[in-house]
Formats: structure tokens, C-alpha cells, sequence
């Protein structure tokens, strides 16, 4: 009995998109921002009701209030959008009021730091592998500084930094950098032990020099865990770029205008920039991720490869 290619070809079922929970959870939050910008505003809605001898108010009107006050204690997405509107397409790049502006400044600290970050932890993490005495002396130092909140550490790093005649840029850079790198580290020794002890000890048979070690089979399996840890290291370094800019009284950056909100009780110019921010720290994540995908196809990765090792 003959099959037909048809029907010897296998079935293959499209996979579950992703694009649908996401959505569903986006709507969900959407839904609990609106609730919550409702209950928060309230009090100052009537206030304003109660000041204008307005009693005759109903709740379509507190609503609409509370969706449209200048200086909301919780801003409506709706406001937070038009704001980005307003402060991306509407003004010319150069001005310091264009969120692209300040956008720019600190996406360049943060791209820094998480370069700096990312060779560190890799430094670390080979060291760490190639050293069991670093390995017993260094990990346990590395973990400990990562129990420091950034907040405190952050004010010493600017002040011993601009001690020594570094400014600009840098002392920011290395705020990021001190975020990012622990990720990377604790990836990389994960990865570069990853290998069985089966393929190593064939290389070994093979008499192969520790060098050929590591760039034939550890780094190679590194790969996944080295891409997954700069995930989270990029995001991070976002985060220590904008804490970076709010000791240093910076007047550009995500962070001075967080800082500049809150003098001035703007709390819609402080919801678009840690928007802006969350939008800037997705496609930083996206694109470290394609380019893992990238680079472990090159290497022969496959997902169900991935998936068995729980990355």
C-alpha cells in the first residue's frame, strides 16, 4: 500500500499565538487605570463641584471630571497619551521639551552601561569559571553588592566620581553599569558550566587545551544563558540610567523630567516619561532578543533545545 506525498508529509499545527493574552492583559490593566483614576480624583472633583456651587452635579459628570482635571492625582491614559503626542510629534527634536530629546540622553547612558556591564559580567563570569579560588572569593561579593539599594549608592558613586574629575556622562554610565553586570555574571557562570561533564571529558581525551575548551563547547552553550541574562541586564541598565540623572539635578534626560514633574506637581509629564521609559526598556529587551535568536541559530540553537534547559 503507497502513500501520497500528501499524505506522507508531516502535519505541522500552527503555534498558539502570543499576541492575544498580552492584548488581554493590556485591556484588563487599561480597565483597572480608568477605575482607579476615577476613585483618586474623586475627592478633588468635588471639591471643585462643591467651590463652584455646582450641586447639581451627577456621576457622568464626576467622571468626566476626573478624566480631565490639569493636575491629577492619577492621570487617565488618554492624558498620558496625548501628552507623548504632544511632546514626540509636536515639538522639533532639539527642544528640551520633546521627550525624543530627553529620550535620546538617556537611552545613550543606558546603552553605555549596559555595554560596560555586559564585558564586566563576562570578565567576571570567566574568571570565576577558570579560578576556584575566585569562585569562592569573588561570587559571594558579587551577590552581597547587589543587596545595596541603588538609591543610597547612587548619590556616592556621582559625588566620588566628579571627586576624581569624572562628569557627564560617565557617572551615570556606571550606575547602569553596577545594575547590569550581576545578571550577566550569574548568567555566564551558569552557562559555562552547562556543559556535561561527557563532552568535556571526550575534549580532554582529545587533549584539548583549556582555551579549546572555551571556545568549542563552553561558550558556545553559553549562548542562551548569556542572551536571557542581557534581557534582563538591558532593563535594568534603563532603570539605573534614569536614577543616575536624579541626584546629579540633571536637566536632560527621562529623569529630569521626572524630577521637574514633581516640582511642579505635573503628574501627567511624570506618567509620559516613566511611559516613555517602559516603551524605551521593551524594544531594548525585543531587540537583544532577536539578536540572541539570531546569533544561536547561527550556532545550530534550536527552541526545543532552549525549552530543555528551562530558558
Amino acid at each position: 500500500m503507497t502513500t501520497s506525498p500528501e499524505e506522507a508529509r508531516p502535519v505541522v499545527k500552527p503555534k498558539p499565538g502570543k499576541a492575544g493574552p498580552v492584548m488581554v492583559v493590556l485591556l484588563a490593566l487599561m480597565m483597572l487605570w480608568y477605575v482607579f483614576t476615577v476613585i483618586l480624583n474623586t475627592p478633588w472633583q468635588k471639591d471643585v463641584f462643591k467651590r463652584a456651587d455646582n450641586k447639581d452635579w451627577n456621576m457622568v459628570e464626576l467622571v468626566k471630571g476626573t478624566m480631565a482635571q490639569e493636575r491629577p492625582v492619577l492621570p487617565a491614559p488618554h492624558q498620558v497619551a496625548t501628552e507623548i503626542y504632544k511632546t514626540t510629534v509636536q515639538k522639533k527634536i532639539t527642544s528640551k521639551r520633546s521627550l525624543i530629546y530627553h529620550s535620546r540622553i538617556t537611552l545613550t547612558t543606558a546603552l553605555l552601561g549596559f555595554l560596560l556591564g555586559t564585558l564586566l559580567g563576562i570578565a567576571l563570569a570567566v574568571a570565576i569559571i577558570h579560578n576556584r579560588a575566585l569562585d569562592k572569593s569573588l561570587m559571594p561579593w558579587i551577590i552581597a553588592s547587589q543587596t545595596i539599594p541603588i538609591l543610597a549608592i547612587a548619590p556616592m558613586i556621582i559625588v566620588v566620581l566628579n571627586a576624581v574629575g569624572i562628569q557627564g556622562l560617565l557617572p551615570k554610565a556606571f550606575i547602569s553599569t553596577y545594575l547590569s553586570f550581576f545578571p550577566v555574571a550569574v548568567g555566564m557562570v551558569k552557562g559555562l558550566r552547562s556543559p556535561e561533564s561527557s563532552h568535556l571529558d571526550l575534549l580532554r581525551t582529545y587533549n584539548a587545551s583549556p582555551s579549546q575548551i572555551f571556545w568549542k563547547l563552553r561558550l558556545p552553550s553559553a549562548l542562551p544563558y548569556l542572551f536571557t541574562s542581557m534581557k534582563i541586564a538591558v532593563a535594568i541598565a534603563m532603570v539605573g540610567a534614569i536614577v543616575g540623572e536624579l541626584p546629579t539635578g540633571a536637566v536632560a534626560g527621562l529623569g529630569a523630567r521626572l524630577l521637574a514633574g514633581s516640582y511642579y506637581g505635573q503628574t501627567i509629564q511624570i506618567w509620559s516619561a516613566l511611559i516613555m521609559a517602559s516603551i524605551l526598556a521593551a524594544l531594548l529587551v525585543t531587540l537583544v532578543g532577536l539578536v540572541g535568536a539570531w546569533v544561536q541559530a547561527r550556532f545550530g540553537f534550536r527552541e526545543t533545545q532552549l525549552s530543555g534547559k528551562g530558558i
